[in-house]
C-alpha cells in the first residue's frame, strides 16, 4: 500500500451549484483551478465530463469541488453514513476572528469560535447544510506532535 502524504482534493455534491458557487467564492474566496468554459468544443467537453458541470477550486496544493448532482431540496446530514463535516486549516486564531466577523457581515449563521484544547474552530453550514469548521491549531500546540 503506497504511504500517503496528503489530500489530494475533495468534491462536495450540491444541489444548486450557482447558489453553492456564490457562497464558497463569497466565504472562502477560493480560485477556480478548472470549469468547463462556455465556448468549450466536443471534446473538451467530453474530457472534462468528470465534472458533471462542477467547478473545482484550489486550496493550497489540494483542490476542492462541487459537483451539482443531488436532487433539489436534498439537505445534508451528518449522522448518516458518509461525511461527518469538512474542516479548512487557517494559520492563526486571529484569523478565525477575522473570519467569523467576515461571516456575520455576510449573514452567514456561525456557532463562535470555540476551545477544543489542542485548536480554535469555528462553525458553519453551507447553502446545502453541509458541516464545515476552520482549525486554527494553538502556537504552543505543534500540528499532530507523538
Amino acid at each position: 500500500m503506497p504511504l500517503t502524504t496528503a489530500y489530494s482534493h475533495v468534491r462536495l455534491t450540491v444541489t444548486d451549484l450557482e447558489r453553492s458557487r456564490a457562497f464558497y467564492e463569497r466565504v472562502f474566496g477560493m480560485p477556480v483551478a478548472l470549469e468547463l468554459p462556455a465556448d468549450a468544443d466536443e471534446a473538451t467537453r467530453e474530457q472534462l465530463s468528470f465534472l458533471f458541470g462542477g467547478v473545482i477550486y484550489r486550496v493550497g496544493s489540494a483542490l476542492f469541488g462541487l459537483r451539482p448532482v443531488a436532487p433539489a431540496g436534498d439537505r445534508f446530514d451528518e449522522n448518516r453514513v458518509g461525511l461527518d463535516h469538512l474542516s479548512f486549516l487557517v494559520e492563526s486564531l486571529a484569523e478565525l476572528e477575522d473570519t467569523a466577523r467576515s461571516l456575520d457581515e455576510l449573514g452567514v449563521e456561525h456557532a463562535g469560535i470555540k476551545d477544543i484544547g489542542l485548536a480554535h474552530i469555528l462553525e458553519f453550514r453551507d447553502p446545502d447544510n453541509i458541516a464545515l469548521e476552520l482549525y486554527a491549531w494553538k502556537p504552543d500546540r505543534p500540528a499532530y506532535s507523538n
